[in-house]
């Protein structure tokens, strides 16, 4: 609506040396439109309102994170180095991380990687959340919903992630948290690391040459009947000495009954059968199954001829089993300390505050595109009151207003033909 005309303060677009000075007649000219200015004012509340009401609402949720302890401090230099083969976004923090004021600017870095941020695109399907049909828009996109920062006197690292769902927004946040420990250790190239994936590779490999010696070992104790051939061998010595002492005596009883008696003779039968029983207990004990034996074979242990061959065996084989189960157990405490000190080494992400559900909103702020819209309107209408006053005090014979006006008729009847022109054109085929 424009605002009524009245005559009272033309003297405001007077020449300067007869108009009057200050602020009044400008203060008079808009207290004469005070209704116009509020209905403006009253429409720019309205609308403003409307708008604010209409902007989704969007939630903040802000994890906090400690600073890097001072003993993984000086195991970043490597991480950077390594991290330059795993990622070119990561890999560029290396030339920058000598410039950095602590190992909490290199989180800050990787936070913002290309790794960690697909990471998160993939598994929240931010592509389709945001609208965006290539993966550097959605990279974009979520950089300007997350804001990493680091306090320069404290050291402490906020990761705040916005979004029009709180649920989202907070999970997003802790999965900044884990994708960040999971960067860390997967690049991490300290010593402890490094010898810890060597004793893992030597462990494999000796925990398999074990077993086949195990393995070799049971089958030859098996199939020769080899317990301990050692404290067999020294059984079976004693065996044979007792039995050929026995041997001996019965043979020498037998030759003083057979001087006294005839062979038919039950004594004389009797002492001949227990000789025989001890010649072939002591062969027996003594050869068998081997060249020269009796041919008999005991299965519950080896005959004295064998030890020998079987004890050089025996030994060889005892010594591998031996040789790979130490070598075993002194590579098994070495793997456990060197996992102990890759734990130390691995700078550690350490969560001060844990991202919580935001319930307040963080954007918009109503009150202010409110008040904010209603001032703008009302400053609007204040400039059109004064514009159009001292356009309709202008000469109708000045230069400039007729030059206006001819490019305002032209351009309006210009517009108003455009509709009628499309409207003649004939269709297409």
């Amino acid at each position: 609506m424009d605002p009524p005309e009245n005559g009272i303060h033309s003297s405001l677009f007077l020449e300067p040396t007869e108009r009057p000075a200050g602020l009044l007649p400008y203060l008079w000219l808009l207290w004469e439109h005070r209704r116009f200015l509020l209905r403006a004012g009253l429409y720019a509340l309205l609308t403003s309102t409307l708008a604010a009401f209409l902007i989704p609402a969007r939630y903040q949720s802000v994890t906090r994170l400690m600073p890097p302890d001072n003993q993984s401090s000086s195991k970043l230099g490597m991480l950077a180095a390594a991290a330059a083969n795993t990622n070119s976004t990561i890999g560029a923090l290396a030339g920058d991380f000598l410039d950095a004021k602590g190992s909490g600017g290199l989180f800050v870095g990787i936070l913002g990687s290309e790794t960690i941020q697909d990471q998160l695109i993939a598994k929240f399907g931010l592509m389709k959340r945001y609208h965006d049909s290539k993966i550097e828009d959605a990279r974009k996109d979520l950089a300007e919903h997350t804001s990493v920062s680091e306090d320069s006197k404290s050291g402490i690292i906020s990761i705040a992630v916005t979004d029009h769902d709180p649920q989202r927004a907070a999970a997003m946040a802790q999965d900044y948290v884990s994708e960040l420990n999971q960067v860390v250790a997967q690049v991490s190239t300290s010593s402890a690391r490094r010898e810890r994936i060597f004793l893992e590779g030597r462990l494999q490999k000796v925990r398999a040459d074990l077993a086949t010696a195990e393995k070799n070992f049971s089958d030859f104790a098996s199939k020769n009947t080899a317990i301990d051939i050692p404290a067999q061998g020294k059984a079976m010595v004693e065996a044979a000495a007792a039995l050929q002492g026995q041997l001996i005596a019965a043979q020498a009883e037998l030759s003083g009954l057979q001087q006294i008696y005839t062979d038919n003779n039950v004594r004389v039968r009797a002492g001949q059968a227990r000789v025989a029983e001890l010649q072939n207990k002591l062969n027996e004990v003594g050869g068998a199954g081997t060249p020269g034996g009796t041919g008999k074979d005991n299965p519950l242990y080896p005959s004295i001829r064998k030890l020998p061959l079987l004890g050089v065996t025996y030994a060889d084989l005892v010594r591998q089993t031996k040789i790979q189960e130490t070598v075993y157990e002194l590579l098994t405490q070495q793997y456990e300390l060197a996992k102990v000190e890759e734990a130390k080494e691995i700078p550690t992400v350490k969560v001060l505050d844990v991202a919580m559900v935001p319930t307040k909103r963080a954007f918009p702020p109503r009150t202010v595109i409110v008040l904010a819209g209603m001032i703008l309107g009302i400053m609007f209408a204040m400039a059109w009151i004064i514009g159009r006053t001292r356009w309709d005090t202008v000469d109708e014979n000045d230069p400039r207003k007729v030059f206006a006006l001819e490019v305002f008729t032209t351009m309006r009847a210009q517009v108003r033909r455009l509709p009628r022109h499309r409207s003649s054109e004939p269709p297409n085929a």
